[in-house]
């Protein structure tokens, strides 16, 4: 790698991990406030099926419930957001924006009754499109990335089961509305983005010369050869004594 080329890796780098810096910093800045003036911005989490509910939709991801939750979500919040924006760009900002909404939405139109807070969701859904994306555009580096990512955080699936998820007082509909998400916007938008790297092989063609039937009587075909002239036409017998 020349040195131009590291240095477009790091500022490619460097860009990508704004936009998850300043969700954590929004998250931590939130959950400091409630520290230091014992505030509890419980209230502004989804209440399904409420309309005191809705502006939950999209608040809740950066409301949490105590610092275990929070320092639960700020580390995969950087390593998958990061992911999201590095390696698909072009797509990151639309699939950043459409998981946080349906996310919520999802939450709010079927959990549970009670309040529902926390990034978790968000988590679930960045985790299973980069999970699925690298497989179906069938390209080398993001299969990679798929398989880290499950490496790292494909124990999440056990939040995906409600009873476990109850008796942990964890809001399994957030995680599912975020598992459905992911998966859906990995084949919805599977034709857009990075893709696999087509290789094209230049064929040259072989000038084959062409042979002149006249000048080398052996390459005609059987049926194309003259029949020799009767006149012309000798007819030597030889005899053999026994």
């Amino acid at each position: 790698m020349t040195a131009m080329e590291h240095q477009d890796e790091k500022r490619l780098f460097i860009s990508s991990i704004i936009i998850p810096i300043i969700m954590v910093m929004i998250m931590w800045i939130v959950k400091i406030i409630e520290t230091v003036f014992h505030l509890d911005f419980g209230f502004l989490g989804i209440k399904p099926l409420s309309a005191e509910g809705l502006p939950g939709i999209l608040l809740f991801h950066f409301i949490h419930g105590d610092w275990e939750h929070l320092f639960a979500n700020t580390v995969p919040i950087l390593v998958l957001g990061t992911s999201l924006y590095y390696f698909y760009r072009p797509l990151a900002n639309k699939i950043l924006l459409i998981l946080i909404f349906s996310t919520g939405l999802l939450t709010w139109c079927g959990a549970r009754s009670g309040v529902h807070i926390g990034a978790s969701g968000l988590v679930y859904g960045l985790t299973f499109f980069l999970m699925l994306s690298g497989f179906i555009r069938r390209d080398r580096k993001l299969i990679i990335i798929s398989l880290i990512v499950v490496f790292l955080y494909g124990s999440l699936v056990w939040g995906l089961y409600p009873k476990y998820a109850i008796e942990n007082n964890i809001s399994w509909e957030g995680h599912l509305s975020g598992f459905v998400m992911g998966i859906f916007l990995a084949i919805y938008f599977r034709k857009e983005g990075p893709q696999r790297e087509e290789y094209v092989w230049d064929e040259e063609d072989e000038e084959v010369p062409d042979s002149d039937p006249d000048s080398d009587p052996d390459s005609r075909p059987y049926w194309d050869v003259p029949e020799p002239d009767k006149d012309e036409l000798t007819v030597v017998y030889r005899f053999r004594r026994k």
